[in-house]
């Protein structure tokens, strides 16, 4: 398809967010885990785990997902919580792709740890104050890792701008619980982060759609091709740039184009 204008461009993409932000999208996508809680600090937990096993097929995603949750009880902030140690034994042969009972336990463990001193997994995002996502990301990863019984392993679990990842999953998270609008497939939940300050999440399939409408020059699908990727974003929508990720998902994964 030929695009003449950065107008037609928009219009274009504006279409394809409003083919996709649709609520008949959650039931295929990982996104459906946390909207199946109505708790807030559940869908905090359910959405950071879904969007942690978002990598290969979709299907399995969300198996795997609701695998877990049942394993949590259907109640993850409970669990991780108020959890004894006999219920950790029920986890002990969960897997996911690379992801093992050994990460799991210390996701639970920081989960548990965090929820103790504060309300909302949006503070570990947050702490401190930056408006940088770069700095916001780069320090929930040393956060999250703070504990003193963190495993090697499990440090690529959580990626990082620091060693130039795309951080596709955190930001898709990110996504999910600080947009908001009509549509109701975001939560909007986070109020301390703005849509605005949101990085569009980037994988081959998003790269690959936005290269052939010339919104990305950088070959390699890294945090800087992220960023690149958003600031173009933000020409078409300054205050909520990253609702074209629906758009560059939806050519990318269901259109193959």
């Amino acid at each position: 398809m030929k695009i003449d204008s950065k107008s037609s461009l928009k219009d274009f993409f504006d279409s394809k967010v409003q083919q996709y932000n649709q609520p008949s999208f959650i039931k295929e996508d990982p996104i459906c885990i946390p909207h199946t809680f109505t708790k807030k600090q559940d869908i905090e937990i359910a959405g950071f785990f879904a969007a942690i096993f978002a990598w290969g097929n979709r299907t399995t995603i969300i198996q795997k997902s609701f695998e877990l949750m049942k394993l949590m009880d259907n109640s993850p902030h409970e669990f991780c919580l108020h959890h004894q140690d006999q219920d950790l034994k029920i986890l002990v042969h969960f897997k996911h792709r690379t992801f093992n009972a050994t990460d799991l336990l210390y996701f639970i463990s920081f989960l548990q740890q965090h929820y103790k001193k504060y309300d909302s997994l949006e503070d570990a995002f947050t702490i401190p104050k930056e408006n940088e996502m770069e700095i916001r990301l780069t320090r929930f990863h040393e956060y999250f890792f703070s504990l003193e019984d963190a495993p090697a392993r499990t440090r690529k679990h959580i990626a990082t701008p620091y060693k130039g990842s795309s951080c596709k999953r955190l930001n898709m998270f990110l996504r999910w619980m600080v947009r908001k609008d009509k549509a109701g497939v975001d939560f909007g939940i986070w109020k301390q982060i703005q849509p605005f300050e949101l990085i569009c999440p980037i994988d081959v399939h998003v790269a690959r759609v936005a290269k052939r409408f010339q919104l990305l020059d950088r070959k390699q699908t890294d945090w800087q091709a992220a960023v690149e990727l958003t600031n173009y974003l933000k020409t078409l929508d300054p205050k909520d740039p990253v609702k074209y990720d629906f758009a560059l998902f939806g050519l990318g994964v269901m259109e193959k184009y």
